[in-house]
């Protein structure tokens, strides 16, 4: 079994990538290190530019992110943690499976449709092929399984397809050279929410910093963004079916639910018939304690650009070794002299 996962460098950490993946991730590379399997954690440095970007934010973005990673629990001695650029694999195997990728299968993707907007033609090349880099991300490992949200799904169908195809087309003498990735779909996820649009995904790109608990506010911080957080007049009700339609209500209510590895019917018994005038600092407490010892550990890697990087180049140099089997093969099925 080998997992692979990754996460654009660009932007801060923030609570819903904590409670949605990241946590996650360190109990993934926990079970699986206690088993002798194998966990891959990438920074999708590669990715990151088929968007405009500024290029001294997006190198102090990787060291961020590796340094708000590690302060999570990604562990370089039970995992390998890396960014893509020290990999030349994975640009490289994009390459070679644009040849098998369908501009048809390409125009199906709807992130494409999103990040583009109005101005498609306006958009990068990089953003339209961005899909088949992600599959390069997973079958250059021979990845089994890719943890993956709602929003992810069709990606990883589309690595599927292209792993199909690749083996159809140029393995028919030999076994198939690609693995075809299965989804984990991680148990727990929470979807969280912006605190100031109950309807909207906490992200990093909303231009409201209100909006997010970042992992490097400090408490006092993390409790003014807590109470100004957006809620409805009425008290919490004692039943799950009474958030139905309060979206702001049921987003504070899920994040408590989450922390607290709990239910949201579990919440409401403790709390409903409540105003959010006793819920929000009841939040805001169990947050700050939550996240105090990742936010510490945050604060003193993020200045320490020898000891991430360091912890960059070893798991770099260990995705090179585990990649180039793979690589190798996709030349030579290819008919490829190197």
């Amino acid at each position: 079994m080998r997992i692979v996962s990754g996460i654009q460098p660009t932007g801060s950490l923030h609570l819903g990538n904590y409670l949605g993946a990241i946590r996650n991730w360190v109990r993934m590379q926990d079970e699986a290190a206690a088993a002798g399997h194998d966990c891959f954690f990438f920074l999708a440095d590669l990715h990151a530019i088929s968007m405009p970007h500024d290029p001294a934010a997006l190198k102090a973005g990787t060291r961020t992110m590796a340094a708000a990673l590690t302060a999570c629990g990604i562990d370089d001695a039970k995992s390998v943690l890396f960014n893509q650029a020290q990999v030349p694999a994975h640009a490289e195997l994009q390459w070679l499976l644009n040849g098998t990728a369908r501009m048809g299968w390409l125009n199906r993707m709807t992130q494409f449709k999103d990040k583009s907007g109005k101005n498609r033609e306006g958009a990068s090349a990089a953003l339209f092929t961005y899909p088949v880099l992600q599959a390069a991300d997973v079958l250059l490992y021979q990845t089994t399984h890719v943890p993956v949200g709602e929003d992810q799904k069709q990606h990883l169908e589309l690595a599927r397809d292209i792993a199909q195809k690749f083996n159809n087309d140029f393995c028919t003498d030999n076994a198939p050279l690609f693995t075809l990735p299965e989804p984990i779909i991680p148990r727990d996820a929470a979807r969280i929410m912006s605190l100031r649009d109950g309807t909207s995904k906490m992200s990093k790109s909303d231009p409201s910093d209100m909006s997010r608990i970042n992992l490097s506010d400090d408490a006092d911080t993390v409790m003014k963004k807590v109470k100004k957080a957006k809620t409805d007049p009425a008290p919490l009700p004692t039943e799950p079916a009474g958030l139905e339609g309060r979206p702001e209500a049921l987003n504070l209510v899920a994040i408590y639910a989450a922390l607290t590895d709990g239910t949201v019917a579990g919440v409401l018994s403790d709390f409903g018939g409540e105003g959010f005038g006793k819920f929000k600092p009841a939040l805001g407490e169990l947050l700050v304690e939550h996240l105090r010892p990742v936010t510490e550990r945050f604060n003193a890697l993020k200045d320490d650009d020898e000891q991430i990087d360091a912890i960059l180049a070893r798991g770099g140099a260990r995705a090179r070794e585990v990649a180039a089997p793979t690589l190798a093969g996709a030349y030579d099925a290819l008919g490829l002299l190197r």
